[in-house]
């Protein structure tokens, strides 16, 4: 009994430990975008919605067959190409992005998204535009699954 006992505790241990190390790699994977986007304005799906309304440009991050899925109504697919760790101190030149997508004006409203909270294609593609040089940069942050889920129309 003791020598099953044994053996169950082993056995038990090892998948703990398994257990722990996989739900920590998770965790740094799967680790959720920042809250904040230095020069940029995090905004909801009510506040997009309204930007929208009156005329800013939205800009899809996500891969092409994505896009081409469902996409929030009048959205610009403008696929962020990652490649980079997903962190806020993400390398910019493993990425890519065509930037002559975006609007002229560097005046002009415009906002990112992708999946949410957890995607960072449009966190990255937000903090492109900030860099070079657009002035209103909004990021929304919960992306297509809160548009959708406050019934917002896609396409």
């Amino acid at each position: 009994m003791d020598l099953n006992a044994g053996s169950f505790v082993r056995k038990t241990g090892i998948t703990l430990t398994s257990a722990a190390v996989l739900l920590f790699s998770s965790a740094v994977f799967a680790a959720d975008t920042p809250a904040s986007l230095k020069g940029a304005t995090v905004v909801d799906a009510v506040k997009a919605k309204s930007l929208v309304d009156s005329g800013v440009k939205i800009i899809d991050a996500r891969v092409a067959n994505e896009y081409a899925e469902a996409h929030i109504k009048g959205a610009l697919s403008v696929p962020y190409k990652e490649k980079s760790a997903k962190s806020a101190d993400f390398d910019v030149t493993q990425d890519s992005v065509d930037m002559s997508k975006l609007p002229v004006d560097k005046n002009a409203g415009i906002i990112f998204y992708c999946n949410g909270a957890e995607c960072w294609k449009g966190y990255k593609e937000a903090t492109v535009a900030v860099k070079a040089g657009y002035k209103a940069v909004y990021w929304l942050r919960l992306g297509i699954p809160d548009w959708k889920a406050k019934g917002y129309p896609i396409e």
